[in-house]
């Protein structure tokens, strides 16, 4: 091992001691890839660095979608679209067995659509939906796992903030990277649904079914939501059929949503202002990190850290879809322990080396490839993939971001309770993962088609 490397896994070994000791991660990203490298290259060529390396990560086009798309997302909580989404999906689906906690999955996947953030996702529903969860007699369990597994939807179903980070890190295309993300997006509200489906089936007084509405109550709850769909379809859509780059239907949809929530009365001059200085702060610190991600690459790069365990991983003799599986693990392992975003900023430059070196190289051809696959297609197919283990993190003990928050929501429901309730939802999104490894086509298809 040469000198550079052992400073670069030393400087790896302190940036996790740093995270443990509760350092927020940008500070400790910037300190250890600082000090880094000034020890591998002088104290100068680090100054020279930060005289342009601010600015040149900044500047990049691409993110400049990200304070658009939280932009929308903190409006949309101001504007009671989370609670319009529920009452149409507890309209058409909370007459069924377990139908309030169907209709409180279908709502998050809606909100999550326009808000992007899972825990943002999880909080807003969960102040709307748990009181009629409450209120139908629903179990413990089943109310506060349906909400903390359905916030988990916010990051994958586009737009998603850390779908568009993880496009800038490995170079992918965002537009390519949103169609991907559209199908097992819906898969997880397919399989969510279907769990609780077979949860009230197995325990029928865990969640019973509400009366049938009436026609009236129907037609209004749907024409409450049509607002939100169509602002979805034109987001969406426009992106997908080439209409809009993502940064412009970002900033349309943010305007749409304020104009919704200004109709509706709910997004004054002061809610505005909360939502822009919320956005200011989020935007801030999401730039921060990847800031301090940038000075963390180079201090690795030069370090040969990537570069040493794309080597290693190449020459383990494990098979290719093993190394996958371990890397997949390890993103579960992690995403117990911080969020979502720092880590795809921390983990993925790593990994990432790791699996190009696995399949054969930047321009190995499919026919030769590990995962029959080129480059192009792996990093969507696995983008996809790392984004959903990621989130299970936050169902998953002992932190579980999305259980503590729902559990601080709920007034006294144990925590023990909603991990219980959560178990089965982690499970479906298993089985999510292992279809999605079966069949790349399931993520791959649509950009294809849509190409």
């Amino acid at each position: 091992m040469n000198d550079a490397l052992a400073t670069g896994l030393g400087g790896l070994a302190v940036l996790v001691a740093l995270i443990a000791l509760r350092m927020p991660i940008a500070y400790a990203m910037i300190l250890v890839g600082g000090v880094g490298v000034a020890l591998l290259n002088g104290p100068d060529i680090f100054m020279s660095q930060l005289k342009t390396l601010a600015y040149g990560q900044f500047s990049i086009y691409d993110l400049s979608v990200v304070p658009m798309f939280v932009l929308m997302g903190a409006i949309a909580t101001r504007a009671g679209l989370s609670r319009d989404l529920f009452r149409a999906a507890a309209a058409w689906l909370g007459w069924l067995p377990g139908g309030a906690a169907m209709s409180a999955i279908a709502a998050c996947a809606g909100f999550g659509a326009v808000c992007g953030s899972s825990l943002a996702t999880a909080s807003t529903m969960g102040q709307v939906a748990l009181p009629e969860l409450r209120r139908l007699g629903y179990s413990d369990a089943l109310a506060t796992g349906t909400l903390a597994a359905g916030g988990v939807l916010g990051i994958l179903i586009p737009p998603s903030v850390v779908l568009v980070i993880y496009a800038v890190i490995v170079e992918a295309n965002i537009v390519t990277m949103f169609m991907a993300a559209l199908i097992p997006g819906i898969l997880a509200v397919l399989l969510f649904l279907a769990t609780i489906a077979l949860y009230v089936r197995l325990h029928p007084e865990a969640g019973p079914a509400a009366p049938r509405p009436t026609r009236a109550e129907l037609t209004e709850a749907s024409l409450r939501v049509l607002p939100v769909l169509g602002i979805f379809a034109l987001v969406i859509g426009g992106i997908y059929l080439g209409f809009f780059n993502p940064t412009p239907a970002a900033s349309i949809g943010a305007f749409l949503v304020w104009i919704y929530g200004a109709a509706r009365g709910t997004v004054g001059l002061k809610a505005l202002r909360g939502a822009l200085l919320e956005t200011a702060r989020t935007t801030g610190m999401i730039y921060l990190i990847l800031l301090g991600a940038e000075m963390l690459k180079i201090f690795m790069s030069r370090g040969g850290v990537p570069q040493a365990m794309a080597e290693w991983m190449a020459n383990s003799g494990l098979a290719p879809m093993a190394a996958l599986l371990i890397l997949l693990a390890a993103l579960i392992a992690l995403g117990c322990l911080m969020d979502s975003l720092s880590m795809i900023l921390l983990v993925i430059p790593f990994f990432w080396p790791a699996l190009v070196e696995i399949n054969g190289g930047d321009y190995v051809p499919a026919a030769e490839a590990a995962f029959g696959m080129t480059t192009e297609d792996l990093k969507v197919w696995f983008g996809i993939l790392a984004l959903i283990v990621v989130e299970l993190g936050l169902i998953t003990p002992p932190v579980g971001m999305n259980v503590f928050v729902i559990s601080a929501l709920s007034g006294g429901v144990p925590m023990r309770r909603t991990f219980l309730g959560v178990a089965p939802f982690f499970f479906a999104e298993l089985i999510r993962v292992g279809l999605l490894i079966a069949l790349p086509a399931l993520t791959l298809w649509l950009p294809r088609a849509l190409s």
